[in-house]
């Protein structure tokens, strides 16, 4: 395959230089277009034995001391073998961008090849505990897609999130989400009663507790279990960031009990504090944000809560700018588009 893409891409490319310099077509809106193009399709090519060979050319493109129209020519004959990439594939070699790619298929919707990917994962490392909890997100996303619990109009109103119908959990994918869960769990521990220390180990166990208290309180409906599983998660975050505070994808954790609780009325946030939960407004948008900028893989998740809070605030211009930016980045996803619809001027 890598054999013939190349070979396909040296006779496009042979034909396309002839033509670019000849005529001196190249100009610099075009460059500057094959250039974002290229550059959107950057996180697949890393992933992909076909295309990562042409990116490592495309970047030494870059830096030779090639004329104009050389250059433009080698762009545009990569971006003619590039854009025929389709981004919704399952990962087929197992390096260390495929945690990623797996996580960019969920936010997709594309959970089947997530699954995929993330299995790929798990028999590449076997003693890693991120390929199972990985797995169970995109168990976990699932159900939300399927139950619609992400439309933000059960979030932004209190009374209809309180009312909100109790759903019934699809078994089967219960019992995997869990088989997940306690995999990961299970390497994790192993790891941590030799290093106690180890980061990635504790991280697996601050996502274990956030997916499984979303679990129970957004598919289960079972809230007030689902409190003491997210501040046992916040607690094992901040002691992780206490240790390494550029574990971004962490703050996740801290800023998720903190916004969610500091919607409830005051009397209710004084009781929760009583029992140690935090629930400070500002202090959970600003971990959200931290995710959002910084994080590895749950920033499109960080960006989609930050879009709630901002509807919630009536501020309708940030909800749109985030709404908008995962529309464009996950277009295979119709809960962006959906959402950005509602709140159209």
């Amino acid at each position: 395959m890598l054999r013939t893409r190349l070979s396909q891409a040296c006779s496009i490319g042979h034909n396309a230089c002839k033509s670019f310099i000849s005529l001196q077509l190249a100009t610099s809106a075009f460059e500057s277009q094959l250039k974002y193009l290229l550059l959107w399709q950057d996180c697949f090519m890393l992933s992909r034995p076909e295309t990562k060979v042409a990116h490592i050319l495309l970047r030494r493109f870059q830096f030779a001391s090639l004329n104009h129209c050389l250059k433009l020519a080698a762009w545009g004959w990569l971006a003619l073998v590039l854009l025929q990439a389709e981004p919704t594939w399952a990962a087929t070699t197992v390096d260390a961008s495929t945690l990623e790619v797996g996580y960019r298929q969920m936010y997709n919707l594309d959970f089947d090849s997530a699954h995929q990917t993330f299995a790929a994962w798990e028999r590449a490392h076997p003693e890693d505990p991120m390929g199972p909890v990985s797995n169970a997100a995109a168990y976990l996303f699932a159900e939300f897609d399927r139950m619609h619990i992400l439309e933000s109009e059960l979030f932004v109103d209190n009374a209809k999130f309180q009312k909100r119908e109790k759903l019934d959990p699809d078994p089967k994918v219960q019992m995997a989400f869990e088989d997940e869960l306690r995999h990961s769990q299970t390497i994790a521990e192993q790891i941590l009663a030799r290093s106690p220390g180890d980061h990635a180990a504790i991280f697996a166990k601050v996502m274990i507790g956030g997916l499984r208290g979303d679990y129970m309180a957004l598919v289960e409906k079972r809230n007030m279990a689902a409190l003491s599983t997210i501040k046992s998660s916040r607690a094992l975050a901040e002691k992780l960031l206490a240790q390494d505070p550029s574990y971004y994808d962490a703050y996740l954790a801290v800023g998720v009990e903190n916004y969610l609780l500091s919607v409830n009325p005051a009397p209710i946030r004084w009781l929760l504090r009583l029992g140690g939960a935090q629930t400070d407004k500002e202090e959970g948008i600003a971990k959200l944000r931290l995710t959002a900028a910084k994080g590895h893989y749950l920033a499109p998740y960080a960006r989609l809560l930050l879009a709630v809070a901002a509807l919630r605030d009536h501020d309708r211009l940030q909800a749109r700018a985030l709404l908008s930016s995962l529309a464009e980045e996950f277009p295979r996803n119709p809960l962006y588009r959906k959402e950005l619809a509602r709140i159209q001027p």
